[in-house]
């Protein structure tokens, strides 16, 4: 196996005609890219962290694809080490696709986005279901404190690959609490002239012999 394990696992005889079909081929033969996927880096680690959303798609035994959409305060998916990830999976609207799906092939693809800074990793992985009260400190470093949902079950996965991709098509978004932090000084400053502004009117006003 290359290097390239990511395109090594995704690659198929179907996958690798549609490359031949459009001429890409020769851009992904064995040992023509080198890439580290196996196991996270501090670059990973870190953009993990502050991610506050992702998607995660599973295969159902019908052999349709289902994408499950998973949020939380930033950092709710955990790197545990550099092969593991895990997370608390609350409650939601009780259809428990992904995890029927899951009991029945453990393989899923996790998508997480960027939408500022316009980047994205995407993640194979191998996904075991485990119950709460199954390893408490695991528990305890999945949930996080102060925040209103509950927790089903926790999902752990074994990493299989990542790749980053281009951010080509990524258009920039940004949550309510972004564009908080990036008005912020724009309404300190302001309010540093509205009172500049006042103190200037005051002094007029006691200067105005009338």
């Amino acid at each position: 196996m290359s290097r390239y394990s990511f395109l090594d696992l995704a690659s198929s005889a179907s996958v690798k005609a549609a490359q031949a079909e459009m001429g890409a081929d020769q851009l992904w033969t064995p040992g023509a890219v080198d890439r580290q996927s196996e196991r996270f880096t501090p670059d990973e680690v870190a953009f993990i962290a502050s991610r506050d959303t992702f998607y995660m798609a599973s295969v159902s035994e019908t052999g349709w694809p289902y994408v499950q959409h998973r949020g939380g305060p930033p950092g709710f998916l955990k790197v545990l080490d550099e092969v593991t990830l895990a997370f608390a999976d609350y409650r939601g609207n009780r259809q428990y696709i992904s995890m029927g799906n899951l009991d029945a092939n453990d393989r899923v693809a996790l998508i997480l986005v960027d939408y500022p800074r316009r980047a994205r990793l995407k993640i194979l992985a191998h996904a075991e279901r485990l119950s709460l009260d199954a390893d408490p400190a695991l528990l305890a470093q999945v949930t996080t404190p102060g925040y209103r949902a509950r927790p089903e079950r926790i999902f752990r996965l074994r990493l299989a690959a990542f790749d980053w991709n281009c951010p080509q098509h990524i258009v920039p978004r940004f949550t309510e609490g972004e564009i908080e932090q990036a008005v912020e000084p724009l309404r300190e400053r302001l309010e540093s002239l509205e009172a500049e502004n006042r103190r200037l009117r005051e002094r007029l006003a006691r200067q105005d012999p009338t």
